[in-house]
């Protein structure tokens, strides 16, 4: 690996840089997995690959249904490509980038000669040396004791990270795919100051010019949310629409499923979201928002309304949310597809029973005023008991179920598929990688929407963080294109304690 050999990947030619000096990234299986292309993304740097890796993307190229096994099968090919033959593994080849790519063999393992230093430190941190984790460090102690330094270990496991550190090998995250930290007041609206005259010409006509007034300030994106506010303190929200003009919310005074109750925009923030959701040219609405801010319960709503209203803009609504991660198999539950998904789906099982109680409400705000009635799509009766004759005992919400109008959708089967006109509400999608979650998106079809909601402070997935999961990066791309918009929930609705543990416990 010290010197390229004479066998390249051809490549057209490049200006080159001015030279610094190279690194030597060793790459654990995690960060292959997660971007077989993260080889190309290295620049001019030197790659090496510990033939343990090899050994687990072996042991995992056989997972036939899921993204892993899918990943580890791309990855041998373009190892097979790129190292041709024994020699190649071994001397290392130059790629397109400029820098190298070789597999190491760990020579100190080989022979059981643990007599260098860096070889006794990690005997004397980590017991047991046969582990495949530390036997990918022992490789890149390796590398670093016989190759020009410095040496980094590139791992998505943060105890992998740790355990290098402490045997004294430099350690970090694949950083390619994060987005740049952002403080959680970036993350909100933006308030643009107007004029009381300006203000009231903008209630009038519906659309303001704010470019002169922006021209100090950071430039506002295509679908992005903002607050007009005059010097009486009087405000009304609005959408920035392009070059500087911003139009009025386009929201219905409620939304409600047949025979359900009506919901409402309780809070600025959720006016934005109720725009986004039913605004036929966007086509993709990511949103951050804590346990308890309605992201759920509005968007569900939303789209149960487009479905069933006289106009019926799609076709039905899909549901789905990771289950662990994307193509996690989901065999071992028993029953219907809808069966096995449901434990991972009760939350929107819980908004549809809120949406369409099976029970009419006692809040008098629900008695109080009587709703307009719509013309809707007609839904199936409740089924037969065998033998009875008697209608078997129905939630208002299985009807849409059961009428096809609302789908539960396996992210795991989502591959090949092209979802037409329906509203997909992607949940709990900060858990999802930003290659899992380019796989969904490229699904949707002309005339459907996808809404991608989730909080990335909550994160149960160990190979992403708040600022590499799928949908923090999603909002990072797709920002500034007119098709896309973006709403952070920040005001719990739920109830006074939900929202008081939340921001305090």
């Amino acid at each position: 690996m010290a010197t390229p050999s004479s066998k390249t990947v051809s490549a057209p030619s490049r200006t080159k840089k001015p030279r610094v000096t190279p690194k030597t990234f060793v790459l654990d299986t995690n960060v292959l997995l997660h971007d077989p292309q993260s080889i190309f993304k290295f620049e001019d740097n030197n790659l090496a690959i510990p033939v343990e890796v090899l050994e687990e993307l072996d042991r995992i190229k056989t997972e036939q249904s899921t993204e892993r096994g899918r990943n580890a099968r791309r990855v041998h090919r373009l190892l097979q490509e790129l190292l041709p033959d024994k020699r190649s593994m071994e001397e290392g080849v130059t790629l397109d980038t400029g820098g190298t790519l070789s597999v190491v063999i760990n020579r100190y393992h080989e022979t059981g000669d643990y007599s260098s230093p860096a070889m006794q430190r990690l005997k004397a941190v980590l017991q047991d040396p046969h582990k495949k984790d530390n036997r990918i460090i022992a490789c890149a102690l390796f590398v670093q004791e016989k190759y020009t330094p410095p040496t980094i270990l590139v791992t998505k496991d943060v105890n992998v990270q740790l355990k290098a550190r402490a045997v004294g090998l430099e350690s970090q995250d694949y950083l390619n795919d994060k987005v740049p930290e952002i403080d959680d007041e970036e993350m909100s609206y933006r308030e643009v100051p107007v004029t009381i005259y300006e203000l009231q010409r903008f209630c009038s006509e519906g659309h303001l010019d704010v470019g002169e007034t922006m021209e100090s300030q950071p430039p506002l994106e295509i679908n992005e949310y903002v607050l007009l506010r005059s010097d009486e303190d009087k405000t009304m929200p609005a959408r920035h629409i392009g070059k500087g003009q911003v139009r009025r919310l386009r929201i219905p005074e409620f939304v409600k499923a047949p025979g359900g109750i009506p919901i409402r925009a309780r809070n600025l923030e959720q006016q934005f979201f109720m725009d986004a959701l039913m605004d036929d040219s966007i086509s993709l609405i990511t949103c951050f928002g804590k346990a308890g801010t309605g992201k759920t319960l509005i968007s569900t709503a939303c789209a149960i309304t487009q479905t069933l209203d006289d106009h019926g803009r799609y076709d039905g609504v899909s549901i789905s949310r990771p289950v662990i991660s994307l193509g996690k198999d989901i065999g071992f539950l028993p029953g219907s597809l809808e069966e096995k998904m449901k434990p991972w789906l009760q939350p929107y099982y819980d908004a549809l029973e809120v949406l369409m109680p099976s029970k009419p409400p006692k809040d008098p705000q629900f008695a109080a005023k009587k709703v307009a009635k719509k013309k809707v799509r007609k839904l199936p009766e409740a089924p037969m008991e065998a033998g009875t004759g008697i209608a078997a005992p129905m939630k208002p919400y299985e009807k849409l179920i059961n009428s096809g109008v609302v789908e539960i959708e396996a992210l795991c089967f989502i591959r090949g598929r092209s979802i037409a006109r329906r509203f997909f509400i992607l949940d709990e999608a900060q858990q999802l990688t930003p290659h899992e979650v380019k796989t969904v998106i490229t699904r949707i079809s002309e005339g459907s929407k996808i809404v991608l909601i989730g909080d990335p402070a909550q994160i149960d997935n160990p190979y992403v963080d708040s600022r590499s999961n799928g949908l923090v990066y999603c909002h990072n791309r797709m920002k500034g294109h007119s098709i896309s918009a973006h709403v952070k929930l920040s005001k719990g609705e739920r109830s006074k304690l939900a929202e008081l543990a939340a921001d305090l416990l």
